[in-house]
């Protein structure tokens, strides 16, 4: 990996650079929150921002998307073409870079590729910032603090400076450009492994790391534990709506007012959702909210790790911060803390 060092005031540049070529997403201040969105100038970006609200997610797997448009009564169906905009996602944490590399996982299999997805993905750069942990950040839990492949640029703050990561061509090339470019000295190296272990240092100790968790998954399967968060479930959703790594969708068609026409899209959907394991006849594979909690849960935790050899839940906390009933992974970790206790016992 190449490192290069810049000012803290060479980022504007840097920015402005970027929006010569591409529409610019950065996380900006919203209410009491932070979300990402297009930007116009490098004052509106909050680099320091602690978490967003929700992930860069829908930029590259959008909340509703058109597969096609139909015509019945001349049956004529027509492919949708979207324009995809050249972007740049600037600003993005590090267990927001793994959520997209996941997401790739499964959009990008080169078995099933989705040329959707694909599209989006090609067109977009990422830039990466270091951050700090919030309450209720566990990234470090998931290996997900940092990110290694799946960036352009990743920039970490060393006091006025930034040590920058560069991850690809076109990224190097941009900040060539923008920046007064400088090797990393050996100073600008001890600054960064005391802002590394500053981060590490600031995880929440409260959260417990916990070992051998898909183990735990299986032998607590049917610990009365689920039930308890069965029946605080509300259903809504706001777990999925705010996770980077939620890719579930549903197809529906939507009719236009005259009812002969219309177009085939592709919706967010959530496996809390009551109707999302129903099938034809009725048949609903997962009635309750036990069931459903319990899903989400062994999937984010372990039943993606079987498929891919990592974790699908990146540590983020959004799930936690959102849900009005506290259920989050990081129950799950406390669970299986207790259960250690209670064995010890």
């Amino acid at each position: 990996m190449l490192y290069r060092v810049i000012d803290r005031d060479d980022l504007p540049s840097l920015v402005a650079a970027f929006m010569e070529r591409y529409e610019v997403i950065a996380p900006v201040k919203r209410g009491a929150g932070y979300v990402f969105s297009p930007v116009g100038s490098f004052d509106e970006i909050c680099i320091d921002y602690p978490s967003t609200i929700a992930s860069p997610k829908k930029y590259l797997l959008p909340p509703t998307e058109t597969l096609f448009e139909f015509d019945a009564v001349e049956n004529a169906v027509t492919d949708y073409t979207e324009e995809v905009r050249p972007r740049v996602l600037f600003g993005v944490h590090a267990c927001d870079i793994n959520g997209l590399m996941n997401l790739g996982s499964v959009f990008a299999d080169p078995r099933y590729p989705d040329p959707y997805f694909q599209a989006h993905r090609g067109a977009t750069l990422i830039v990466g910032v270091g951050c700090m942990p919030s309450e209720h950040c566990f990234c470090n839990l998931m290996d997900s603090e940092e990110a290694r492949p799946g960036y352009d640029l990743f920039l970490t703050a060393i006091g006025e400076r930034y040590l920058v990561s560069i991850g690809s061509v076109v990224g190097a090339n941009i900040l060539e450009g923008a920046c007064d470019v400088r090797e990393a000295t050996d100073g600008d190296r001890i600054a960064f492994r005391a802002a590394t272990r500053a981060r590490q240092e600031a995880f929440n100790p409260a959260i417990p790391d916990i070992q051998e968790i898909p183990m735990l998954m299986d032998a607590f399967h049917e610990d009365a534990f689920w039930g308890e968060l069965g029946e605080r479930c509300l259903s809504c959703n706001a777990c999925a709506s705010v996770c980077p790594t939620c890719y579930c969708f549903d197809i529906r068609d939507t009719l236009d007012p005259g009812g002969v026409s219309g177009r085939r899209e592709r919706v967010w959907d959530a496996c809390t959702s009551p109707q999302f394991a129903m099938v034809a006849g009725g048949h609903n594979f997962r009635p309750t909210a036990t069931e459903r909690v319990r899903h989400r849960m062994y999937h984010k935790l372990n039943g993606f790790l079987a498929t891919h050899d990592r974790s699908l839940c990146v540590g983020c906390g959004r799930c936690a911060a959102a849900c009005k009933v506290d259920i989050s992974p990081i129950e799950v970790l406390r669970f299986f803390e207790r259960k250690g206790a209670d064995d010890a016992c």
